[in-house]
């Protein structure tokens, strides 16, 4: 959007996420000016990893970097605890400044990344194609990967338990890189701390459970917990639902690349997506992953006004 764009060529990324008058702006504006049905809270998945002490930079053009990896027991002892109420209060701080601005037009949604997706960045330094140092860490010391995950688990109930204290009505935890994985070890590496972060969000709170790749390992994630599972655009909704089965909420899952369609062309891709969901209660409407910087505003507009007419036809 051209709102954030301006804010970004002023301010650094970490700077952005670090005031919160601006980092409520950027989480507000898109409500006003989009139509959606929620705010999403304007931070970074990988916040939480910076007071860890392991050198997190956003570098222009490359995206995250972490300049001192974990892969071994000696930069396991190094790690930090990230102490979210201590180090993090800027984000607590927004989610009160956000919760203020939006007076219960719609509900606000707080996030993390996953452990595992955490855990990934920190071992590889940054996006990684074949995941092999993260994969080579579990397999030949699942002590030090135990031991790591544990930390990373604590840390991100922490920071969401405090989202959720500071004002957020929702939270979902991003696992962006859970589909690397093969099915057994989600289950024997992921599913258990993915489990415990659901399990020590304060109860009542929906949890919203995402990640992408992850079309074979449906079962496992409804195993892993959440309200809700998000499903990426590499499976159809009805077939996924079925698979998690129809008593969990359901969101998702256009593809983003769809929003360079014509506004008509995305109407007829949003009908078939409400078809599949059935008018079953539960269905959250949503792109399969991440919006394209280069995606045209007008057209996200035109998702979200043929939702909103084709949802209520469908009532």
């Amino acid at each position: 959007m051209e709102e954030y764009r301006k804010l970004r060529a002023q301010y650094g990324f970490l700077e952005l996420c670090k005031r919160p008058d601006l980092a409520a702006e950027i989480t507000v504006t898109p409500v006003e000016r989009l139509g959606v049905d929620a705010a999403i809270l304007f931070a970074d998945i990988l916040l939480l990893l910076e007071p860890m002490g392991v050198g997190l930079e956003y570098s222009k053009g490359d995206g995250p970097v972490i300049h001192r990896p974990v892969r071994s027991n000696a930069d396991l002892d190094r790690l930090k605890e990230a102490e979210p109420e201590k180090n993090l209060s800027f984000v607590f701080e927004t989610v009160e400044k956000c919760r203020r601005e939006l007076n219960n037009r719609v509900p606000l949604i707080g996030f993390s990344g996953a452990p595992f997706t955490l855990a990934s960045y920190l071992i590889e330094g940054g996006g990684s194609r074949n995941y092999v140092h993260t994969k080579k860490l579990f397999y030949s010391d699942p002590g030090a990967w135990q031991s790591l995950m544990e930390k990373l688990a604590r840390a991100v109930s922490d920071y969401l338990n405090g989202q959720i204290a500071a004002g957020a009505q929702a939270v979902q935890i991003f696992d962006s890189w859970a589909g690397c994985l093969a099915p057994a070890d989600y289950e024997k590496f992921v599913l258990p701390y993915t489990h415990a972060v659901i399990r020590a969000i304060k109860p009542g709170v929906p949890v919203i459970n995402f990640s992408t790749g992850t079309a074979g390992a449906l079962k496992l994630l409804r195993a892993a917990g959440g309200d809700v599972i998000g499903l990426d655009w590499r499976v159809n909704l009805d077939e996924g639902w079925a698979n998690i089965g129809h008593d969990v909420a359901i969101q998702g899952n256009l593809d983003p690349v769809a929003l360079f369609a014509s506004p008509a062309e995305i109407k007829i891709q949003v009908a078939e997506i409400l078809r599949q969901a059935g008018r079953r209660p539960g269905h959250i409407f949503n792109l399969g992953h991440g919006i394209l910087p280069e995606t045209p505003v007008d057209h996200v507009i035109a998702m979200v006004d043929a939702v909103h007419e084709l949802s209520s036809r469908n009532q």
